[in-house]
């Protein structure tokens, strides 16, 4: 048997590091302070929305490996990190700068904005899981069956894989990879 690496995840991402710089180089270029404010408040609606949407595919990801270990010794077809040269920094850096940014934002929203954000509790337990993940499964450059992948503790025995699964189906299929979000409750 295979199972695919990505279920199709990827092709609704955009990147998070790159999206971020973008946004305040566009706020940057204003000199005047209360058009950068009126910037912030137009882009803050797109942050939150990609916030969303990297933490449904964090939650994604882990939700997926559960999925596939199911099938005893499957080969993983498309896995790109496989036989790379695993470098712990490199892994964790955008899932780092993730977790940074959910706390800096919390201080430019007050800021540029004078909104009082605070991350949700599960968007930072999401992070610190798919951190923890990632660095678990050595960035997934070992990771050749279904037999080499590893689940953190802190995720739960989830028993309904055939309803994760389906799930997973419907949001590769919308695109909407925060609909994953209320899945939070199976996983911790």
């Amino acid at each position: 048997m295979e199972v695919q690496f990505d279920p199709g995840f990827v092709k609704h991402l955009y990147a998070f590091v790159p999206s971020i710089k973008q946004i305040y180089g566009a706020i940057s270029q204003f000199k005047n302070f209360n058009q950068k404010k009126m910037q912030f408040k137009l882009y803050y609606p797109k942050i939150q929305h990609l916030i969303d949407e990297y933490a449904g595919f964090y939650l994604g990801c882990v939700l997926w490996a559960v999925c596939i270990k199911q099938y005893k010794g499957a080969k993983i077809l498309n896995n790109l990190m496989y036989g790379g040269v695993y470098s712990e920094q490199e892994t964790l850096s955008e899932v780092d700068f993730v977790q940074e940014y959910l706390q800096q934002l919390v201080k430019d929203a007050k800021y540029y904005a004078g909104i009082d954000y605070s991350p949700e509790e599960n968007v930072l337990k999401i992070v610190s899981i798919y951190r923890e993940f990632l660095k678990l499964n050595e960035g997934f450059v070992k990771v050749d069956t279904t037999d080499d992948i590893k689940i953190p503790d802190s995720v739960k025995n989830i028993k309904d894989v055939e309803y994760i699964s389906k799930e997973i189906d419907r949001v590769v299929e919308s695109g909407k990879l925060s609909d994953l979000l209320k899945l939070c409750n199976m996983v911790f």
